[in-house]
């Protein structure tokens, strides 16, 4: 199974357009047959976990800690790193393709590192960096997953 890594601000509101658009991006990877690697933790990396485990996918959350006890409920594989924001580099390399959505500096490191790997970035409501393929729906980031 092919991963697709999503990352995204930890501290997204669950009433917030970017949480709603990570949720259902998450079930419609998991309706195609594509796991879910992101940072494991709250915010945009919950919702879309949540999205993806609604519809039997698979979800691995690259922790920041040795313990993984700050993963969110949805998270079927922790990988402990005790690495905080230096795991960055590894959620991305992880995925086929990296979905940006809302985030702050974590989010913009990952996808300086995603550039640097060569990974096509897709963004939604996020960093304005050139090299970012702009997306507006879930259903956009099909066409870069065949």
């Amino acid at each position: 199974m092919e991963l697709v890594a999503v990352i995204g601000g930890s501290a997204v509101p669950h009433n917030s357009d970017e949480y709603s658009f990570a949720y259902r991006l998450g079930k419609l990877l998991a309706r195609n047959n594509y796991g879910v690697v992101c940072g494991g933790r709250t915010g945009i990396m919950e919702a879309v976990c949540k999205g993806a485990k609604e519809e039997g996918g698979l979800t691995v959350g690259i922790m920041p800690s040795l313990t993984g006890e700050e993963a969110n409920p949805f998270v079927d594989i922790k990988i402990n790193t005790g690495l905080g924001h230096a795991r960055n580099p590894i959620v991305v390399a992880t995925g086929k393709v990296v979905i940006a959505v809302a985030g702050n500096y974590g989010t913009l490191s990952e996808i300086a590192y995603a550039m640097i790997y060569g990974k096509t970035v897709l963004g939604y409501r996020t960093h304005p960096v050139d090299g970012v393929v702009e997306i507006l729906k879930p259903e956009d980031v099909l066409r870069y997953l065949k």
